[in-house]
């Protein structure tokens, strides 16, 4: 434990150090030599500060030391006069935690340093296990984040596996996603909601959007030609496909975690459209949680601007026309907006990965 001893007395200096000869101490006769010592030796515990000293007094020390928050762990005991009373109360109200009056009772001073030095003590030890706290959960939030991303690449490579969708598909839907949402961030009326949280926990579900496909049969799911009535009835059923395989009964509502929520409304409200007539549920407007309405417009357009097993890849001129004519019909017309004002940036997309996969399959 280190304690300075600031007084402009050098008797009252001696007599405190002979007081104090089993703990390590230093010694300032005026408050700029106490700072320049506290910069030079930052882990004093305990300060011993005369309020009434040349130079520099005690309060400009105290305020000093407030302004600065390494400096926020020195305990402060202030000496006074007898008939001080003000001056004590101004500097607890600075900060000091104690005072003693001069002339100096010594027994009372070094019963006083001993309670504040055992005070201190204590505060070390809750810091030290604070950061043992603080370090163990972060390595088990690494160890969390690390699960969810194996098992989100884990489920997506499922559709990877079976030729549903691309890993490129996987890459562009997640970079347009971010991209929208950031453009989306800057209006007001959507940066209080999407927060950087937010926005990674829909950039890092996005892959999940079509997991029920895993679900559907291939002579449905990779049929070349247009699906019968029948078959697009079993084909709807992937989003409940998928939103099952989200849920899990160990989690309440409340419980559940905030991604896993995101996830689920991706995956459940990816089809529904602005003006109810969307699946499973035909919700309308606003109503269609926001992750879904992302979703919607993200994979139309890049289902439209790719090579399927049932269609070919239609043009960007195309593609756009399409998402301006379902502008609150099929998207939400505030998203289509965000979306036209960086379609030229999306489009870079488009084109970077297509590119790449070609390189990858040449």
């Amino acid at each position: 434990m280190k304690i300075l001893i600031v007084d402009d007395s050098a008797t009252d200096r001696m007599i405190i150090e002979s007081m104090l000869e089993d703990y390590h101490t230093l010694t300032a006769s005026d408050g700029l030599e106490a700072m320049q010592l506290i910069e030079t030796t930052p882990d004093i515990d305990l300060m011993i500060l005369d309020l009434n000293m040349p130079n520099m007094d005690g309060f400009q020390v105290i305020q000093s030391l407030k302004n600065n928050p390494k400096y926020s762990s020195i305990r402060i005991i202030i000496l006074t006069n007898f008939d001080e009373i003000d001056n004590e109360v101004k500097g607890l109200k600075l900060g000091a935690v104690d005072y003693i009056r001069k002339p100096l009772n010594i027994e009372s001073l070094r019963i006083r340093i001993d309670i504040h030095l055992k005070l201190k003590e204590v505060q070390k030890k809750v810091e030290r296990d604070n950061e043992r706290l603080d370090s163990m959960v972060l390595k088990k939030t690494k160890e969390l984040i690390a699960t969810r991303d194996i098992t989100i690449h884990a489920l997506v490579g499922l559709l990877e596996i079976r030729n549903i969708e691309s890993h490129n598909h996987t890459i562009r839907t997640q970079k347009i996603m971010k991209m929208l949402c950031e453009h989306l961030k800057k209006k007001k009326e959507y940066k209080d909601i999407l927060t950087d949280h937010y926005i990674k926990e829909l950039v890092t579900t996005t892959p999940l959007h079509d997991i029920g496909k895993v679900g559907i049969p291939d002579n449905i799911l990779l049929k070349p030609g247009k699906l019968t009535t029948e078959e697009y009835e079993i084909m709807k059923n992937h989003v409940n496909y998928g939103v099952k395989a989200l849920e899990n009964d160990l989690y309440d509502d409340e419980h559940i975690p905030s991604f896993i929520k995101t996830a689920i409304e991706i995956v459940g409200a990816h089809h529904e459209k602005y003006d109810g007539t969307g699946y499973p549920l035909g919700l309308v407007g606003e109503s269609i949680p926001l992750p879904g309405r992302l979703m919607a417009i993200i994979d139309v357009y890049d289902a439209l601007m790719s090579e399927r097993v049932y269609k070919p890849a239609y043009g960007f001129s195309y593609t756009i026309e399409y998402i301006k004519k379902e502008s609150g019909k099929h998207f939400d017309p505030k998203i289509v907006e965000g979306f036209l004002e960086i379609k030229d940036e999306i489009l870079e997309i488009s084109k970077r990965y297509v590119q790449e996969l070609v390189k990858e399959e040449a």
